[in-house]
């Protein structure tokens, strides 16, 4: 079958598309025909050697997809071959199947389309637990989102409205401003060009509630000094490539906690968690609650491209790989 292969850590410049043996699914796993695999800025971590983990090479990336069953582990009863799904794995997705736990992959509702539902248990998935389970954000808090026209970003805009929170989303661009309040961003702050200080201190009357950093480096240390007090701060990634340090006495003077959030750590430790929170998202997005942005689609062999794309920050919520 069809495979894009990562061979060695050196970026998105070196995969290739290839052949390769069909997977089997062990017990807790499914086997997934792929129609559909977003690409993330994890997946361009992953093949440069810079993500907390490092599979063993070669290894295919794709960390989300969507497609149909073809075949179930022997412990697996909760799918059956011909359903359409939604899965979330650490490597996989950028082939024409795949496995998956059991556990990580969601039965898609009817009218569904698998392009989108390839972009929601990730996006959607980590900006949910960042904000539920994480912040245990209330209606009418006021939330940062930086990097708010990414995957993550975008997808906690939306999830923010939806919750009934301020949205305030920064980006570094105009260009992104329209998206990100077509979204539900109450105020846009641009902090290329904007001082990000004065900007929170004109649109709030305390400083933020909640902040959702996906940008990390000088962003997040401006953060740092802007939240409310009984605030919650939460490093989400590392965009800028700069992992940021602040003094400690600021959330000791606000009372506000720093939260980290590793979604796909949480989801492996409390699987029947994740897969609740997977089910009402694909509910939510058939019902329209939620509505991933696609920015472009693309065949298989263009994931080296998206990759770029996506590590040059300049993509509007998500790419998406067709595969069939």
């Amino acid at each position: 079958m069809k495979a894009v292969l990562c061979s060695a850590f050196t970026g998105p410049g070196d995969l290739r598309l290839g052949d390769i043996d069909e997977p089997t699914p062990a017990a807790d796993e499914v086997l997934i025909d792929v129609h559909a695999a977003s690409v993330s800025f994890m997946d361009q971590l992953m093949v440069s050697g810079l993500y907390q983990m490092r599979p063993p090479t070669p290894f295919v990336p794709g960390t989300e997809a969507a497609g149909v069953v073809v075949v179930v582990g022997e412990g697996v009863t909760a799918f059956a071959p011909g359903d359409r799904v939604a899965c979330s794995s650490w490597t996989g997705g950028y082939a024409e199947r795949m496995t998956a736990k059991a556990s990580k992959s969601v039965r898609l509702p009817d009218g569904v389309a698998f392009e989108s539902a390839a972009t929601v248990l990730h996006n959607y998935g980590t900006a949910c637990y960042a904000l539920v389970e994480r912040a245990r954000a209330q209606a009418g808090e006021t939330v940062l989102i930086t990097g708010a026209a990414g995957g993550v970003g975008l997808a906690a805009v939306d999830l923010g409205r939806h919750l009934g929170l301020r949205v305030i989303a920064g980006v570094g661009s105009d260009d992104k401003a329209a998206l990100v309040r077509s979204f539900g961003a109450a105020e846009v702050i641009n902090y290329r060009t904007e001082d990000l200080r004065d900007r929170i201190k004109s649109i709030t009357s305390g400083g933020i509630d909640i902040g959702f950093d996906n940008v990390g480096g000088a962003i997040f240390e401006q953060m740092a000094r802007l939240m409310a007090w009984g605030g919650r701060l939460m490093p989400i990634g590392f965009t800028c490539g700069e992992i940021p340090s602040i003094p400690m006495n600021l959330p000791l003077l606000k009372n506000y906690s720093i939260i980290g959030v590793f979604a796909g750590a949480w989801a492996e430790k409390y699987p029947d968690d994740a897969a609740r929170m997977n089910d009402m998202l694909v509910q939510w997005l058939a019902d329209g609650k939620i509505r991933p942005h696609i920015d472009r689609v693309l065949p298989l062999e263009e994931a080296g491209n998206a990759m770029r794309a996506v590590a040059g920050r300049t993509v509007q919520g998500r790419i998406v790989l067709r595969i069939r």
